[in-house]
């Protein structure tokens, strides 16, 4: 074992779990990893939830009383998810009372087939927000051109909000700009800014797998030369337009009046490829007031054998952008992997949402009680 996570911590990475399950909490594993292995914060999608009910019996009291009461899944997906985030939370309000509301996070999503809808998407916030009901929630929505004015909205009414499916610099631009405007939304409502926090997902290993492909359909030497290195350098430009907002005027006209930074989050960092090295989406993006966000099979790579070795980010914009500029130079177009990424994104996430109300249904249909 190492210090590689304390590292990583040390250097001002908040280490999130990137998964849930009720098990996970009546266990007291959670509460171990928050001990042992300096996790401070834990996110959550469809896919999570749908594995985490659909195996074991952790739920299975919940959904009999559920279906006794003959709910609709929708609903019963909601009160299901939502204790798990509930408990979580609790779990977590030491680290949320220690870090004077920076960590001790659980994130939880609105239903990704409102997407595309604006107004659906605050209604839908605005709800789970009261329904989970602790401070140190976020509330999942999606980098869409729907969901921007979506988050714009949310902020201004308090609720901190983790900003999902981000795979371009331009609109982790327009997200930036979206949580600006909130806090001024907020600001003239007259709210505490400093109660009010939000991270940007900015995901990773998809652009590798995405640019990699297309590399390898091009399979010269020079293509294959860049073959894992879009992402780490995607994600690093990030961090530089991050630095650039947030040293604004504009900025510092909120910061004054009690606002927080939107903290930079690198999502999806669990490394597809193996020929790469499995800890290279957080050896690789280290810096500060950053949050990474891994898969448990990541978390105890990094503990095993990651390589922290201080900031990793800081210094390579150059590099970075020739890496960019290099595979567009191979007729790959970034705006079209951007926007394959995205619209995939929402599709994968639809798609993980009806097979988790398939599993839950087929739940409340196994433990619906006889009639009579």
């Amino acid at each position: 074992m190492t210090d590689a996570l304390k590292r990583l911590s040390d250097e001002g990475v908040a280490i999130w779990l990137d998964d849930l399950s009720r098990k996970r909490i009546t266990s007291g594993n959670l509460a171990e990893l928050i001990d042992q292995q300096h996790v401070v914060g834990v996110t959550t999608n469809p896919t999570i939830f749908q594995k985490a009910i659909s195996q074991g019996d952790g739920y299975d009291q919940q959904v009999s009383d559920l279906a006794a009461r003959k709910v609709t899944v929708e609903e019963a997906i909601r009160m299901i998810t939502t204790a798990d985030v509930r408990d979580a939370a609790d779990i977590l309000r030491p680290v949320f009372d220690a870090t004077d509301g920076q960590d001790g996070r659980v994130s939880i999503e609105v239903d990704p087939r409102l997407a595309h809808n604006t107004k659906a998407t605050v209604a839908e916030a605005k709800q789970l927000a009261w329904l989970v009901d602790r401070p140190n929630t976020l509330i999942k929505i999606p980098a869409t051109e729907a969901g921007l004015p979506a988050i714009a909205e949310v902020i201004g009414l308090g609720i901190s909000v983790n900003v999902t499916l981000i795979f371009s610099l331009e609109r982790y631009r327009k997200v930036m700009d979206a949580y600006l405007t909130g806090l001024e939304k907020a600001k003239e409502r007259g709210l505490d800014l400093s109660l009010i926090r939000s991270v940007a997902s900015f995901f990773v290993s998809r652009v590798d797998t995405e640019i990699d492909k297309r590399l390898n359909d091009l399979g010269t030497d020079e293509a294959k030369a860049l073959r894992g290195k879009a992402a780490v350098a995607n994600a690093r430009l990030a961090y530089q337009a991050y630095e650039e907002v947030f040293s604004s005027d504009r900025w510092q006209a909120l910061e004054n009046a009690g606002a927080r930074k939107q903290r930079p989050l690198w999502a999806s960092t669990g490394v597809k490829d193996p020929a790469y090295k499995d800890t290279m989406y957080v050896d690789d993006l280290v810096a500060p007031n950053t949050v990474n966000t891994m898969p448990e099979a990541t978390l105890f790579a990094v503990e095993d054998h990651g390589e922290i070795t201080g900031n990793t980010i800081s210094g390579t914009y150059e590099q970075a952008r020739a890496d960019l500029d290099a595979v567009e130079a191979l007729g790959i177009s970034y705006d079209d992997v951007v926007r394959v990424l995205e619209d995939e994104g929402v599709e994968k996430f639809e798609a993980s949402w009806n097979d988790l109300l398939k599993s839950t249904q087929a739940e409340l249909e196994r433990l619906a009680p006889s009639e009579g």
